[in-house]
């Protein structure tokens, strides 16, 4: 399974892909930012997340697109942006018939670190850790996004069994 995790954001919006290739083993296959400069108008900058989102699941082909679910920001313009990527990225991804999930912040965190409370600093460590990865992952976005990814390869199975369970 593929998966495509993404912390949103507008200046910055992190992702990471993994693929699980055992119920033991998942390897990293990517992880970066996508930037949009400051300076350009709110539209265009929202286009250009969108067609950079569209080459990455394009290229990688997810199954599953994981987002980080915005819940709290001092600054009410930054929440909206962040917001704003973030619905562009669902979007593309459920146009492109990926798999959307959502998740907190605090969810991403225990489903990684084993608590939902772990730092960043953390969080990376444990990224690290269970990819087998030597050097610090940066920026921060990058390895925020591939825990979101992690995240999602944790819970799916959990997920998938409630759906067949519900399902009529």
């Amino acid at each position: 399974m593929f998966v495509l995790g993404i912390d949103p954001g507008l200046t910055r919006c992190g992702y990471g892909v993994v693929e699980r290739l055992s119920v033991r083993r998942t390897r990293a296959v990517a992880a970066g930012v996508l930037r949009t400069d400051p300076d350009t108008e709110l539209p265009k900058r929202l286009a250009e997340l969108q067609a950079e989102v569209r080459g990455l699941i394009r290229e990688y082909r997810p199954d599953a697109v994981a987002i980080e679910r915005v819940l709290f920001q001092v600054n009410v313009g930054t929440a909206m942006q962040v917001g704003q990527a973030a619905g562009v990225v669902m979007s593309e991804a459920a146009s492109s018939g990926c798999r959307v999930a959502l998740y907190s912040p605090n969810e991403v965190k225990l489903a990684v670190a084993g608590w939902g409370g772990a730092d960043k600093k953390q969080v990376e460590q444990m990224v690290r850790a269970q990819l087998g990865i030597d050097q610090p992952l940066r920026p921060v976005d990058a390895a925020d996004a591939v825990a979101v990814a992690l995240c999602h390869l944790a819970m799916a199975p959990m997920v998938d069994a409630v759906a067949r369970a519900t399902s009529p």
